[in-house]
């Protein structure tokens, strides 16, 4: 997620240099022919073409735009939940009888959610999740299709080891589950988003509605901007390209790029919270990396 407040124009330029370059030979092209051919430019409706696509661009960065404010929401009730599950392991398990067992529950958390940021971003899994786990649930939980689904059940049969043992009473336990409840639905819904891209017609009639126009944009403007079509029409197309790049960006928010969701900072906030909830020192938050949050 880039947190700059002015986005770096480096940045913006290696984005936008080939479209852009390409709609200015384009835009030279329509100029050159219109003086030196004897022929007259069409009058094309361009006001009613550009109003009908900037409401359909419009419309369509919208969507995206929520697909990523709720995967952003997702990973906020992942972090609230993950800390609720930490206090209630903390003050429901006694000391020192379900010392270890307390400290395993809230490492698996911290696994948990680096885990399901590995899969989310189709990642190898990481030291971040191997690093929490003991070395026989290397070989179980994480052999599964879905690791991070392995490491919540797994946690769901700690917390009934926990009851049958009588460290926590049935009340208790439906407490915990409520809470693994919640981390669970929270899992699915950032899977859809994952895995269910927007429709079809709202990714490639976008696209192909804004190159038309882009083309045809010289072509009706020439006449009454001649020498300065190129100029005119290249920034009047470079607004229409942007908001269609805009809604390309944000449609996965857990692409691996510098516009999803901060995944690992969401991770390692849990890492600090948990852990300290625990009494073990904690990392440090995760930094900005030239303008960037990953």
């Amino acid at each position: 997620m880039i947190v700059e407040p002015v986005p770096s124009l480096r940045q913006i330029a290696a984005e936008v240099w080939r479209p852009l370059t390409a709609l200015f030979v384009w835009d030279c092209v329509v100029t050159i022919t219109y003086y030196v051919l004897p022929f007259k430019a069409p009058s094309l409706p361009l006001t009613i073409f550009g109003s009908a696509l900037a409401l359909f661009l419009g419309f369509r960065s919208n969507s995206a735009y929520q697909r990523w404010w709720e995967g952003r929401v997702l990973w906020g009730a992942m972090i609230n939940a993950s800390r609720s599950l930490a206090r209630a392991t903390r003050n429901f398990l006694p000391d020192p009888d379900a010392r270890d067992i307390k400290r395993e529950i809230v490492k698996r958390q911290i696994a948990y959610v680096n885990a399901l940021r590995c899969q989310l971003r189709r990642l190898p899994i990481d030291d971040a999740v191997t690093g929490f786990l003991l070395e026989r649930d290397k070989q179980h939980a994480l052999a599964r299709t879905n690791p991070a689904n392995g490491l919540l059940d797994s946690t769901g049969r700690r917390i009934d080891i926990a009851r049958r043992e009588g460290w926590i009473d049935t009340i208790q336990q439906a407490q915990m589950e409520a809470v693994l409840v919640d981390i669970a639905n929270a899992q699915g819904g950032m899977e859809r988003l994952k895995n269910t891209p927007l429709p079809n017609q709202y990714r490639f009639l976008p696209t192909l509605f804004t190159h038309m126009f882009c083309v045809l944009l010289p072509i009706g403007l020439v006449e009454t901007l001649g020498l300065a079509t190129p100029l005119g029409s290249t920034v009047a197309g470079l607004m229409f390209l942007a908001v269609l790049r805009i809604g390309d960006d944000l449609v996965d928010p857990f692409a691996n790029s510098v516009h999803d969701v901060s995944l690992n900072a969401m991770c390692r906030t849990i890492e600090i919270d948990l852990l300290q909830s625990i009494g073990d020192p904690a990392p440090s938050p995760v930094q900005p990396v030239k303008g960037v949050l990953w």
